[in-house]
């Protein structure tokens, strides 16, 4: 029996090839294929020689009154050129590079060509004729991304052939109550209309539909991703002692802020009851996720369980243990540091000590979830700043031991539009409160011709015993890139500071290097860090005070505010100083929007409208989902809907049973059949 999960080749001309062409577009399927959809329209309508524009893009109809001739010019190149008579004018199409054309343009016969208009020459360069089944379009044409391996008209004849044979076998995967209340189309209109729509009305109101339907059903993977995590039979159940938790609490040399505890409370919560905890807790720099971070592996200490936190980096990992095993020390908690520094003698005994159960928490860079390293009874990992995990990564880490609980922690703030699509399968906690007595950032934008002020300003604050960090986006001089670099801004800062330890740091240094340096950075045994972003995550030096960063306007907002993030965190006021002369208005808004405001949640929203989603996370690192039709930020409303019906669906009916849900099973089977459900 035919189905859409026929292969491509069950479609004719196609081979091995073309199998593979189709397959790097995603395209692996007939309904792969049905569902590849256009990116843009262009209007082919026929138009009159009187209205024409130079240079517009056009269709125009006429007779052949001479055969086509091809020439040939340089190496491999030819050009077609061929009269037609359009309203009694005479006009020469010329084609580049299709000497096959000639023998589909026929003397004395009637053609149409799309192309670009000469009105000085009264001549067309042709770039493609209409074919008769493009008239059933009354004007749409599709243009759809393709690859060097497959031509537009090649997809679009293996579409139209699988519309004619499939077409029948579409089915409806969004209920009909939603289709009905948000008046969207069935499947089988939305295919047509995309593909072969009567006008811009049509194709309007199918993409609008395609969109939702996408939004819907990636909303359902995950409501179902996050039903397989709750099944009571896949966790641990952590019942943490409430009222060691208490006391924990009163030790502690500081006021927790009404939003730690809110979240504190979601987070113990969660790890009680018996399934896998997959929970993101995101704050904005300085809002004290370090705190809540160790109040949760408390608990689970507290409920018979070992703890792990890991950080990005070796020198990090030493401050929070430095930090965390003062904290633990009045409970009777015994912590321990794993990172690659570690003697083979200090690791060994470190390792059987977790292997054992006589460490309870765990402190460590990566190596904590090495094969290596077995855990007694770990019931909790948190991983810090960890942000571009995607799904089958966060899944793969909760196989880990005992399928511990997972906490994650971020400190770059996420917009809910990228919350619901990146980490759409996990439940997230936000802080949104900074603590009491915190100094805002004083910040400010200069002109690169400004600097004797941050100069001036850098000279006072070392004066008076802190620290400060100068960023730069460049390693080393580029003659491709005219920006001030890390190594010329070493030499001239230790020349003009002779009275200070100046240090280079940037990713190129060996690892071993790296952690000196930032050690002695923390010990202020170095006042001044002349740095790439390798500060971005991974440093917390209370006594620096002060962040140049120059060429400024070459980083995201994101990414200036987690560098901004890197001082105020002591008791000194803190200074971050932007060098930049933007060349665009897009560059503007982000120095414009970094002195206005210390929010990183409204930063970060700035930052998406400004730059997108792949430039914020970055494509290849995101997690993001990619959409054939939707757009996540432009349809964020639409997303919102989708979410919230797509929860509502999985809350009241979890297996799917109810008829009208079959579809929504139906999509699931076929994702795990192919093995797409965690991707």
């Amino acid at each position: 029996m035919p189905s859409l999960s026929d292969p491509v080749n069950a479609l004719k001309g196609v081979g091995e090839k073309r199998v593979s062409a189709l397959h790097q577009l995603g395209i692996d399927t007939v309904g792969d294929l049905l569902f590849y959809f256009p990116f843009r329209y262009e209007d082919i309508r026929t138009r009159s020689l009187a209205e024409l524009g130079d240079g517009e893009k056009v269709t125009l109809k006429g007779l052949v009154i001479a055969p086509p001739v091809v020439s040939r010019f340089g190496r491999n190149r030819t050009r077609l050129n061929v009269r037609v008579l359009v309203e009694d004018l005479p006009i020469v199409v010329t084609f580049f590079n299709q000497p096959w054309l000639k023998d589909k343009i026929v003397e004395n016969t009637e053609v149409a060509v799309f192309g670009i208009w000469n009105a000085m020459k009264h001549s067309m360069t042709g770039q493609r004729l209409i074919a008769q089944a493009e008239g059933g379009n009354a004007g749409m044409s599709p243009i759809y991304s393709v690859n060097k391996h497959i031509r537009q008209r090649t997809l679009v004849d293996l579409i139209e052939q699988a519309y004619k044979q499939y077409a029948p076998l579409l089915t409806d995967v969004v209920p009909v109550p939603l289709r009905r209340h948000y008046k969207l189309e069935e499947t089988a209109t939305i295919v047509h209309d995309m593909h072969f729509p009567r006008n811009s009305e049509d194709a309007r109101a199918a993409r609008r539909s395609a969109a939702f339907r996408e939004l819907f059903l990636f909303e359902c993977r995950m409501q179902s991703l996050r039903a397989d995590n709750n099944k009571e039979d896949a966790g641990l159940a952590l019942n943490y002692d409430l009222q060691a938790m208490r006391e924990f609490i009163k030790t502690l040399p500081f006021e927790l802020t009404n939003a730690q505890k809110r979240v504190v409370n979601e987070i113990v919560a969660d790890m009680k009851r018996p399934h896998h905890m997959n929970r993101l807790l995101q704050g904005d720099v300085g809002s004290g996720k370090t705190i809540v971070a160790v109040l949760a592996l408390f608990a689970a200490v507290t409920a018979g369980y070992q703890a792990a936190l890991m950080v990005p980096t070796e020198i990090l990992a030493e401050q929070h243990y430095q930090k965390i095993a003062q904290l633990l020390a009045p409970m009777h908690v015994s912590v321990g540091l794993l990172t690659g520094s570690l003697s083979a003698t200090d690791r060994a005994k470190t390792v059987h000590d977790i292997a054992t159960g006589r460490l309870n928490v765990i402190i460590g860079t990566h190596a904590l979830i090495q094969d290596t390293v077995k855990f007694a009874k770990l019931g909790l990992a948190v991983i810090d700043e960890q942000h571009r995990f995607g799904v089958n990564q966060r899944r793969e880490l909760r196989r880990k031991g005992l399928s511990p609980d997972v906490l994650m922690m971020t400190a770059t703030p996420i917009p809910r539009t990228l919350a619901i699509t990146t980490y759409g399968e996990m439940d997230v906690s936000t802080i949104d409160e900074l603590p009491a007595g915190r100094h805002p950032i004083v910040t400010e934008w200069l002109k690169s011709n400004q600097t004797r002020q941050v100069y001036d300003r850098l000279r006072s604050e070392l004066a008076a015993g802190a620290q400060a960090y100068v960023v730069t986006p460049l390693i080393a001089e580029s003659e491709a890139i005219d920006l001030r670099n890390a190594e010329d801004l070493y030499e001239k800062m230790t020349k003009a500071l002779p009275q200070y330890h100046v240090a280079l740091l940037h990713g190129q240094l060996k690892n071993q290097d790296k952690n000196d340096i930032m050690g002695a950075f923390a010990r202020n045994e170095v006042q001044v860090l002349v740095a790439t972003t390798v500060v971005e995550v991974g440093m917390d030096v209370a006594n620096a005070n002060l962040m140049i960063i120059f060429d400024a306007d070459r980083f995201g907002l994101s990414q200036l505010h987690q560098l901004r993030g890197r001082v105020g965190r002591g008791s000194r006021h803190a200074y971050c100083y932007l060098i930049a002369d933007p060349k665009n208005q897009v560059a503007i808004s982000r120095m414009e929007a970094m002195v206005k405001t210390t929010d990183g949640f409204v930063l970060a929203e700035e930052d998406l409208k400004l730059r997108g989603p792949g430039d914020v996370f970055g494509d290849e690192q995101s997690g993001l989902p990619s959409f054939n039709v939707a757009d996540p930020v432009g349809d964020s409303a639409m997303l919102d809907v989708a979410h919230g019906e797509a929860g509502a669906i999985f809350d009241t009916d979890p297996q799917l049973q109810a008829p009208d849900h079959q579809g929504i099973a139906q999509y699931l089977a076929e994702l795990k059949r192919r093995n797409q459900y965690f991707d």
